[in-house]
């Protein structure tokens, strides 16, 4: 197991990282050729689903995707256990309490976030308070 379990321990050494650039999600057909329709090689998280694959790409990669949700990525540079409880629904509640919607997704290292473009910076703030109050 990678990455620690601690509640307390994760939330107060969390520190958010907003990374650079817009990212958008967007629709992939299934059984897309490679070329028009493929999934972009910029794509930094992709999720197969029963209607096609979703990608999140730099907004400039997705030119001719059905692509919605302009948003900010960040990551909690914080080295979590996928087995953690707790730590995103702390997160997601907290960001949720400042009226800011949030796509989380895990790495095997670390947790990422996906917020609207226009409210990232209340979101690293509202994540730096967080981890402040450790709670």
């Amino acid at each position: 197991m990678s990455g620690g379990t601690d509640l307390a321990a994760l939330l107060a050494g969390m520190t958010p990282r907003l990374r650079p650039g817009r990212y958008v999600f967007a629709s992939v057909p299934d059984g897309a050729a490679a070329g028009a329709g493929a999934v972009p090689p910029q794509a930094v998280v992709s999720v197969a689903e029963d209607e096609g694959t979703t990608v999140v790409v730099p907004a400039e990669a997705a030119e001719g995707l059905d692509a919605e949700y302009p948003c900010a990525w960040i990551t909690l540079e914080v080295r979590s256990s996928l087995a953690a409880v707790g730590l995103l629904a702390a997160v997601c509640s907290r960001l949720a309490e400042a009226g800011i919607s949030v796509n989380p997704v895990s790495g095997f290292h670390h947790d990422h976030l996906f917020v609207p473009w226009d409210r990232r910076h209340d979101a690293v703030a509202v994540l730096e308070r967080l981890a402040a109050d450790g709670a």
